[in-house]
Parts: structure tokens; C-alpha cells; sequence
């Protein structure tokens, strides 16, 4: 069963330095997300796919097209959507005289929820850090309490835009491992990231962007067997990396 389903979904921009013309940041794209799960976008910078999730979480208005999730249409329900979906973004401002514990509950009432900051904090192996202040954390403990945050309302989705982004190996392994438990434990989960051995790991399907469009979407697998069959240098086959060079001709960073 389908959990958010997105058709010939669009936004546009004016052109830098020709208001009278624009551009599509997302350009007509289509796809269905399975409940339970994690549901990668891959794309370099000026891909779309930071826009695309904007719009899935009512950030962003949507110019055409349309984006329904739990059954709820976005554009018209946008209230609802936030209701039951969490959003951990690439950057967070926190009230800096506050710590973790009183940060968890005032987004909990911000929900009308009662929370148990405990449980969050050890959700994401935090709990030793409940009365320190966000400027405290390290870059991997910063990105568990984002997510914590973005659980506070036990949300059936949570959205993450590059969560490892600038981590070094071992806390972007800590947090593989909690987007595994929290899907294990029923979550939906649709991330974006520059990535390949993070997409190739954690993700059931993979939607591959570039210039706004929607390029390929399968498996990891079955992207690779597709686009990647054959061996690069001592390999049985070429990976994801391979898939999306394959299919772009650049670099994520391109």
C-alpha cells in the first residue's frame, strides 16, 4: 500500500536575472512510497530534490501537479500532513538557552503532545547529554537530536534531507543504525542524500534526479543491474555511484 503518492509534481522559479522568465526546480514528477519504506532521492546540487521534499512536507507551496500523503492532499490539508510526519533539515537554530530536555518538550507542546524526553533522547542514544545545550554536541550528536526532535509528534514519516552530511564514518554509522531501528519499527522513511554507499545500504527503492526530472527509480540492485552490469575494477559489478554517473554523466557534486 501506497503512503505518499506524488503525480507530475511541479514548482517554478524566475530565472536569475530575468524575472519574466522562469524555470522548473521540479519538473512534472512522478512517484508512489510504500508504507514502511526508505525511500531514497539522489541528485546533485540544483537536482530538485531538497524542493520536492519541501513541497511533500507543506514547506513550499506546490505549483501543479499533486502530493498525497496518508491519503490527505497536501495542498489542502496542510495542517494534517504536519501532524503525522517529522522533518529533520539539513541545518537547526534552537533556543540557546534551553537544554535537550526542555527543547524536546516545548516541540512536544508545540504538538499538544506530552512526551517523554527520556525515551527520545535514547532513542537516539542521547540520554547521557539531557541537560546539555545544543552548541555542546558534536556535528553526529547534533543530527541524532534533530531527528529526536523530528519524533516528538511519533510521526508515520519522517523526511531526511543529507542527514550525514559533513559526519565523520562512525557517527554517520550511528545514525544508519537508527534510521534502520526506527524503520524496523514501522517508520516510513524518505531521505535525500549525496551519499551512494548511505543510499545503496539503507534504501529499499532509489529515485535518481537531475535538472528537475525524475531519471530512474528501482532497487539499488536492480538500478545497478540495469545501468551497471559491468565490473568496475575487481568488482562483480559497479554500484550505485556507477548507476549515477551512468545515467547524469557528473559527479553528485557537479
Amino acid at each position: 500500500m501506497n503512503i505518499i503518492e506524488v503525480k507530475d509534481l511541479l514548482k517554478s522559479y524566475p530565472q536569475p536575472g530575468n524575472k519574466k522568465e522562469t524555470f522548473n526546480a521540479v519538473d512534472g514528477i512522478t512517484f508512489n512510497i510504500k508504507v514502511g519504506e526508505i525511500y531514497g532521492i539522489l541528485g546533485p546540487n540544483g537536482a530538485g530534490k531538497t524542493t520536492t521534499l519541501e513541497m511533500l512536507e507543506g514547506l513550499n507551496d506546490i505549483d501543479g501537479g499533486s502530493a498525497i500523503i496518508n491519503g490527505l492532499d497536501v495542498s489542502t490539508n496542510v495542517f494534517k500532513v504536519k501532524e503525522i510526519i517529522g522533518v529533520q533539515l539539513q541545518a537547526n537554530e534552537y533556543f540557546d538557552k534551553l537544554n535537550l530536555t526542555e527543547l524536546l518538550i516545548l516541540f512536544g507542546k508545540l504538538y499538544s503532545e506530552e512526551i517523554d524526553s527520556d525515551d527520545l533522547l535514547k532513542k537516539v542514544d542521547l540520554l547521557g547529554k539531557s541537560n546539555a545545550k545544543p552548541e555542546e554536541l558534536s556535528g553526529g550528536q547534533k543530527q541524532r537530536f534533530s531527528i529526536a526532535c523530528a519524533l516528538v509528534n511519533n510521526p508515520k514519516i519522517l523526511f531526511l534531507d543529507e542527514p550525514t552530511t559533513g559526519l565523520d564514518p562512525q557517527a554517520k554509522r550511528n545514525l544508519w543504525n537508527l534510521a534502520k531501528e526506527l524503520n524496523a519499527a514501522g517508520m516510513t522513511i524518505v531521505l535525500t542524500t549525496h551519499n551512494m554507499e548511505e543510499a545503496e545500504y539503507l534504501c529499499n527503492r532509489i529515485a535518481i534526479m537531475d535538472r528537475g526530472k525524475l531519471i530512474a527509480e528501482d532497487t539499488p540492485q536492480g538500478l545497478i543491474q540495469k545501468y551497471a552490469p559491468e565490473p568496475q575494477h575487481l568488482a562483480s559489478q559497479g554500484n550505485i555511484e556507477d548507476v549515477f554517473l551512468a545515467l547524469t554523466g557528473h559527479t553528485l557534486r557537479d
